[in-house]
């Protein structure tokens, strides 16, 4: 599926705060799924059709990591990525993000797709 989605939009290291906040407010709730895309061993899909709760980025000298919360009332399930490096976003035909990519330090990638609302 990850050859079908256009995933080109870059966010500026500096909005990631703001972009994580509006992201997690605006998808609260909506079914996403968590896949690892490493070159070096086999893509691992961590979790599927799971409610998203929040994605929490807390920059440099605060942490320095992503944390992918899902769960509906509590988290059933987060997912870390230590030290960011990239965040790039996919939309479908009508405009709508259905997919973000973020790199981590080591090339990791873990994409997370959004279901249709």
């Amino acid at each position: 599926m990850v050859s079908k989605i256009d995933i080109k939009k870059s966010v500026p290291r500096e909005r990631w705060g703001e972009f994580f906040d509006l992201f997690s407010s605006g998808n609260r709730g909506r079914y996403i799924s968590i896949e690892i895309i490493d070159s070096e061993l086999d893509n691992a899909e961590l979790i599927n059709n799971a409610p998203l709760m929040a994605m929490v980025y807390d920059r440099p000298g605060k942490g320095d990591d992503l944390v992918i919360e899902v769960g509906r009332g509590e988290v059933t399930y987060a997912h870390t990525i230590d030290s960011p490096t990239e965040v790039l976003t996919g939309q479908n035909s009508n405009g709508v993000m259905i997919a973000v990519r973020i790199s981590d330090a080591t090339g990791t990638k873990t994409l997370i797709q959004l279901q249709a609302n």
